[in-house]
């Protein structure tokens, strides 16, 4: 059940608040930026020192790893070449530093490396009890503007069943046990609530799409 908890918050697409487009920088003002004395900047060796756990999902005080890094105004793109490098150093294969580095690029209009980097993220179907895939599927097709398959796409993911492993389905969501004894509510099946967003979003650019504002409400949490 803990590893099967583990795959599905990894499932949960979490992104840094979206900042507002910006140029794209050359590479000499990148590496300028990514010094500890920049706007922007990181310690490198740090960085590239975590484990991928607390490189990608440090969510506390704001957010660690690259999280810190794209949560400054104007850094996304920088943010996003850390994420490059890191799966480079550690030849990444979970597929979600891909994802991530993609939801970057596309934040700031950059489809083109988008895509190619959100398709690295599509999981063997053995390994996707969530619907990850379809997920991936609608994203893509919501940046390359294909309105039947980005509806194809929400169609079956909306259609994935809870695995037999998992607590049922109650309007809407599942409750997962957390290993601190507390329980987390997670929508069934995940994302389902961001493809609406690029549906009801289609003619808005991904970072406007992808926002809360888009979104459909949420179901009020039973009590």
């Amino acid at each position: 059940m803990k590893a099967l908890i583990t795959l599905l918050l990894l499932t949960v697409s979490l992104c840094p608040a979206l900042a507002s487009p910006m140029g794209e920088a050359a590479d000499s003002e990148r590496d300028l930026q990514s010094s500890p004395e920049s706007e922007c900047g990181y310690d490198k060796g740090k960085m590239m020192a975590l484990d991928e756990e607390r490189f990608d999902q440090d969510v506390t005080n704001g957010g660690g790893g690259w999280r810190a890094v794209a949560a400054k105004d104007g850094c996304e793109l920088i943010a996003a070449d850390l994420l490059r490098d890191y799966r480079t150093a550690h030849a990444d294969q979970s597929g979600i530093l891909s994802w991530h580095e993609g939801q970057l690029r596309a934040n700031v209009g950059d489809y083109h490396q988008a895509i190619p980097l959100m398709e690295e993220s599509r999981k063997p179907a053995t390994q996707d009890p969530a619907g990850w895939n379809p997920y991936v599927d609608a994203t893509v097709a919501f940046l390359r503007k294909n309105q039947p398959a980005l509806m194809s796409a929400r169609k079956q993911l909306a259609q994935v069943p809870p695995s037999p492993d998992m607590p049922p389905v109650r309007e809407g969501f599942i409750e997962l046990p957390m290993g601190n004894g507390q329980t987390m509510k997670m929508r069934w099946p995940p994302n389902l609530d961001v493809v609406d967003g690029l549906i009801r979003c289609f003619d808005k650019p991904y970072s406007v799409a992808y926002a809360n504002d888009c979104r459909a409400p949420s179901p009020k949490d039973a009590p």
